[in-house]
């Protein structure tokens, strides 16, 4: 594939990546804002004590196929069948393991209500599991259009009857219909935009094929979604529903703005950069300026969420939820890195070195466990600022797999990296000093994101930022079209 046919499928997919996601994100802010002033911290608590279950059998019925089928040269009907049932009766399988366990559950939680609810909860990641081979049809065909399409009718319709549930009293129950009703709509849209189908020929021979790749990447993703989730079974163990709820909201809004952008950067990243596979000098390239390209977005996106913090959770979801702020306020200075680490650890599974995003994450998981459950007896502040600070840590291995990997100078890294964050810190503590002198809250946010986003347009220009330069050529000449 010629450079500039990789170049234009890149941007193009990050286009429409960040496209979709962005809308998805405004149609979270907005509906979220309605939710959250509908319903209390303890109706969140209810729902995030059952996060941590269903992420995890989700990611065993997917089981890292999705990535081992985008890697792939050449690829067939039968792999994508073998995925399919496998996924499918994985997903049945797993359900029927947490139904008998739901007591289990709700005695840990000391929650009886949570007996019925995970119940119903937890058919989420079943329907999921009849999607997973359309999903990674997409994603190997970097169709990311077609994706976001099918997110943000399933973002609107599901919020939309999650806010008429929860004007009718239904509390906690119409969250978790909300969420069955968002991963219907998604993965009903994933089989019409997909025009591969499954057949009865079954043949689990593929399966064994992607076994010694897939695995490492499933183990990978438990691990993740333990560290995603420790807080809230720790917290849900420790503390009260109450208190879940208060980082169950404070984690929602951190997580749709990092996940704006790492969902954007995965969307395209490990199919990109699989293409450039057999030429490491075209991978560091592509790997760089895609580096450069997470540091512009998620630096200002995330840092400039922790400024107006303040005023955004009391004029959107009120005075009920202050007590969030900062918690807020600390993950989104690890939200600021983590699509960073979404990139690399994309580059690896890329290179097939799937075992060493697997060591990492293990290795990374098991130093936040053990903290979080030395921290805790210090309070749900201390915690958080523990596991930030691990994690901000750990970016300097993320850095040596890399460099071993293609290359990356440390220096060079530096220089992708640390001006968008000066920069980016410089605009904030300006906005900050600035609007301290007023005293309308309306007033401070839109000043806080004016000031703010003005500053760093104008000193990344004045700094001759050749990835702003290149985004606004692309965009121009896209609108140009």
């Amino acid at each position: 594939m010629s450079n500039n046919s990789l170049k234009e499928k890149t941007a193009k997919g990050l286009l429409w990546g960040g496209l979709g996601n962005g809308i998805m994100q405004i149609l979270n802010l907005v509906f979220g804002i309605f939710l959250a002033r509908l319903l209390t911290p303890a109706d969140y608590g209810m729902v995030g004590m059952l996060a941590i279950f269903s992420a995890i059998a989700g990611t065993i019925q997917e089981s890292g196929f999705t990535n081992a089928l985008a890697n792939k040269q050449n690829i067939t009907h039968n792999d994508y069948n073998a995925v399919f049932w496998f996924s499918t009766l994985t997903g049945g399988l797993l359900y029927i393991i947490l139904f008998l366990s739901a007591p289990l559950i709700a005695d840990y939680y000391n929650q009886p209500d949570l007996i019925r609810l995970s119940r119903i909860y937890f058919l989420g990641f079943v329907i999921s599991s009849t999607a997973t081979s359309h999903n990674a049809y997409l994603f190997r065909n970097l169709m990311t259009r077609e994706k976001a399409t099918a997110q943000i009718y399933a973002i609107t319709l599901s919020c939309i009857i999650g806010i008429i549930l929860a004007y009718n009293d239904m509390s906690y129950w119409g969250l978790a219909i909300q969420n069955l009703i968002y991963i219907a709509i998604v993965n009903i849209s994933l089989w019409f935009y997909s025009p591969w189908r499954p057949t009865f020929n079954i043949d689990f021979g593929p399966i064994k094929e992607f076994f010694g790749f897939s695995i490492k990447i499933l183990l990978t993703n438990i691990f993740n979604q333990i560290n995603n989730n420790i807080f809230s079974t720790i917290i849900g163990r420790k503390f009260t529903p109450y208190s879940v709820g208060l980082y169950t909201q404070a984690n929602k809004w951190n997580s749709m703005g990092s996940s704006l952008i790492s969902s954007t950067i995965s969307g395209v990243a490990q199919p990109i950069f699989a293409q450039a596979t057999d030429d490491k000098s075209k991978q560091l390239s592509i790997f760089r300026k895609m580096l450069r390209f997470t540091s512009y977005i998620s630096f200002p996106t995330m840092l400039g969420l922790a400024l107006i913090a303040p005023e955004f959770i009391l004029l959107t979801i009120k005075d009920k939820w202050v007590d969030c702020i900062p918690i807020l306020q600390q993950l989104c200075i690890w939200g600021a890195f983590f699509p960073i680490t979404t990139l690399c650890s994309q580059l690896l599974i890329s290179r097939g070195k799937s075992n060493l995003n697997l060591y990492s994450n293990i290795t990374l998981g098991c130093l936040q466990i053990a903290a979080l459950l030395v921290s805790w007896r210090y309070g749900i502040a201390i915690m958080i600022s523990t596991y930030v600070i691990i994690n901000i840590l750990w970016m300097w291995v993320w850095y040596l797999m890399v460099r071993k990997e293609i290359g990356l100078k440390f220096m060079d890294a530096i220089k992708d990296i640390c001006p968008f964050a000066i920069i980016t810190i410089v605009s904030a503590i300006t906005a900050k000093i600035i609007c301290g002198f007023m005293d309308s809250p309306y007033m401070i946010l839109a000043c806080k994101i004016i000031i703010t986003a003005i500053l760093y347009l104008g000193i990344s220009r004045i700094a001759n930022s050749r990835i702003q330069d290149e985004i606004f050529s692309y965009l121009l000449k896209r609108k140009i079209k």
